[in-house]
């Protein structure tokens, strides 16, 4: 079965923005859980000195970059995928 590269990266790009909204989303409404989440997803390190509790004015520029860096990776994932099958 071969991967359509791009509709594999198309749908990489739309879920990693719906999943980075979400995210935002979060944050703002359950700080206190979201630091929970996020401090033992970066091993315990102590997010308490640099923590918000909001969304960033560079939130737009971390969801684009996100949307494309997902893009890219979705796109040589199939790559890979219909490469390796062969």
């Amino acid at each position: 079965m071969k991967l359509n590269e791009k509709a594999w990266a198309n749908a990489s790009a739309v879920f990693m923005g719906i999943l980075y909204i979400f995210c935002a989303l979060g944050i703002v409404l359950f700080p206190g859980i979201s630091k929970a989440v996020a401090g033992s997803w970066f091993h315990g390190i102590d997010l308490g000195l640099i923590w918000t509790g909001g969304v960033r004015p560079n939130f737009l520029l971390g969801l684009v970059t996100a949307v494309v860096l997902s893009w890219i990776g979705g796109w040589v994932f199939a790559w890979l995928y219909n490469k390796l099958t062969k």
